[in-house]
């Protein structure tokens, strides 16, 4: 699994902060076929709480999906990525 905390510079309201997460999530979600949620800090508008994981028999595949996840939000301009953890299971 893998918690990530972002901050939401451009979000100005719940509901944009709603829209922009809906687009992050719905990209990761398309690209790399992982399950992935809001799981924190959601009364926040400029601080998100996302949680994302993968179910594998092979953790070096596993780890080397949720990097991968990681480096895509890293790499998103509407997006700053404040903290990240990955834990194998």
């Amino acid at each position: 699994i893998c918690r990530l905390v972002l901050y939401l510079p451009e979000s100005g309201s719940l509901k944009n902060k709603r829209s922009l997460l809906k687009s992050v999530i719905a990209r990761i979600r398309n690209k790399f076929n992982v399950s992935i949620s809001e799981v924190g800090d959601n009364d926040l508008r400029q601080k998100a709480v996302l949680g994302v994981a993968i179910v594998s028999n092979d953790s070096r595949y596993a780890n080397r999906v949720l990097s991968k996840v990681v480096d895509l939000v890293q790499a998103d301009l509407k997006v700053e990525l404040i903290d990240y953890s990955l834990e194998m299971i």
